[in-house]
């Protein structure tokens, strides 16, 4: 092949990737802007364009797919910003969903390293395949997030936020203090759950299901009493004065942690409930509760932002 068929091959390819009304000019443009700087670089290098050249040429160009790419609208699913938060939810997502499978797997008997094979190709085939369509619920939801923002930008303008804002507003404390209030009643008389459902009709193995020992009455049950009924008055000031101050955020924290601490104390201190299988759920309820306040305090401080040095911009 010779130079100008090097051309025309790489041509034909890059306007073969373009919808069908848009080849043609493109073509045309694109083979007049390759001749001359082939012709350009025969020049410099002293000797007629070949072959080699054109190759050589083409190869700094750029792939056909790629320059192909610059003559099309960009199609973008997921927009930039969005990146990471799409590789976050992703890790985070399969990160559950494979460590939930492989739990449930393990809860099989192993009496040898064969055993341990079986049930990783079984947690492969049942869960790590399977969890694919996490990552393809995200791209539609992502992308319909972008196409939205596309369609309707004025929805997505920037609008401040106070530090000291209400998230769900005073609305969302109101139905708050109701269920921290319902919640309270229920964990001081857990078997009012049976009366309610079953009109004192259930078996008696259920209420000693729901029954507390002796020694979680008399250490661990006030210490966690007042630490939940402690949040009810706060978050009453906060809808009669609708905003959460620095100093109410700070007292929510260190209520958090107490909570957490006492929790860590009521597990490791010995049986909650009368029965072996209620107390295992109560306590397996309450590891699930300290890891999800600790992850969420955790997210709060990494997104954090304390600028550097501490001082006022003077704005004139």
């Amino acid at each position: 092949m010779n130079a100008n068929q090097v051309i025309e091959s790489y041509v034909t390819d890059v306007a073969a990737r373009l919808p069908r009304g848009q080849r043609n000019d493109v073509a045309f443009e694109l083979r007049a802007l390759l001749q001359e700087q082939l012709q350009d670089k025969a020049e410099s290098a002293g000797h007629d364009a070949d072959a080699a050249m054109a190759i050589e040429l083409l190869h700094a160009f750029g792939r056909p797919a790629d320059v192909a790419a610059r003559y099309r609208p960009t199609l973008t699913i997921i927009d930039p910003a969005d990146g990471h938060s799409f590789l976050r939810a992703t890790v985070i997502g399969l990160a559950v969903i494979w460590c939930a499978g492989l739990l449930a797997q393990l809860q099989l008997p192993i009496d040898s390293g064969w055993d341990v094979l079986t049930i990783l190709g079984r947690w492969w085939g049942s869960t790590a395949i399977p969890s694919l369509w996490w990552p393809g619920v995200l791209v539609v939801g992502f992308g319909a997030s972008a196409w939205s923002r596309r369609r309707w930008p004025q929805a997505a303008d920037w609008k401040p936020r106070a530090a000291d804002r209400i998230q769900g507003g005073r609305a969302s404390l109101v139905l708050g203090v109701f269920g921290m209030l319902f919640g309270t009643y229920v964990l001081v008389n857990p078997q009012w759950v049976l009366d309610f459902f079953w009109g004192g009709r259930a078996a008696p193995a259920a209420y000693q299901a729901l029954t507390y020992t002796d020694a979680f009455l008399r250490l661990q049950a006030p210490v966690l009493l007042a630490l939940i009924l402690i949040n009810i008055p706060l978050n009453i000031a906060v809808i009669i004065s609708g905003r959460r101050s620095a100093t109410v955020q700070g007292i929510e924290t260190g209520l958090a942690l107490l909570t957490c601490a006492a929790m860590v104390w009521t597990i490791a201190g010995g049986p909650i409930l009368m029965t072996p299988s209620g107390d295992q759920t109560a306590k397996s309820l309450m590891v699930l509760i300290v890891a999800g306040v600790l992850i969420s305090m955790g997210v709060k401080l990494y997104r954090s932002v304390r600028p550097t040095p501490d001082g006022r911009v003077q704005v004139s």
